[in-house]
């Protein structure tokens, strides 16, 4: 399982077709700590350039992407890999926070939080379509 999450142009296999999401590092990118990844994707038909960097490594177990531009003011995704009967247990924990102070939380509760379920919701679907 870790091993699918490995290759970064697999996030454009488990992203919902609607935020027009592309990978522009090119392929293979070779993770480790320190990797920065790059992205294009659209929210709500604005596009935006999104880069990311590798935290945290640790082959079969985790790995952490915190943003370094993008259109969180701050956006820390944990990804945990645990082996469980039958297979893998893959847990994402996201620490995120907008900008705009009241204007971020009023987008936070008019669209955000639901697209964060939406999307999230998608790659898990996406990820036992594909890895069973």
């Amino acid at each position: 399982m870790f091993e699918f999450f490995a290759h970064a142009g697999n996030l454009e296999r488990i992203t919902p077709s609607w935020l027009g999401f592309s990978l522009l590092t090119p392929e293979p990118a070779v993770m480790a700590a320190g990797t920065l990844i790059e992205y294009r994707l659209h929210l709500h038909r604005i596009p935006l350039r999104w880069v990311t960097r590798i935290d945290v490594w640790e082959p079969g177990r985790e790995f952490v992407d915190v943003q370094v531009q993008g259109p969180y003011r701050v956006w820390h995704h944990r990804h945990q890999f645990h082996a469980a009967p039958g297979g893998t247990v893959v847990r994402d924990h996201v620490r995120y926070a907008l900008p705009l102070g009241l204007l971020g939380e009023l987008a936070h509760r008019a669209f955000v939080r639901r697209d964060l379920t939406r999307i999230f919701g998608f790659r898990q679907a996406a990820v036992a379509q594909l890895l069973g």
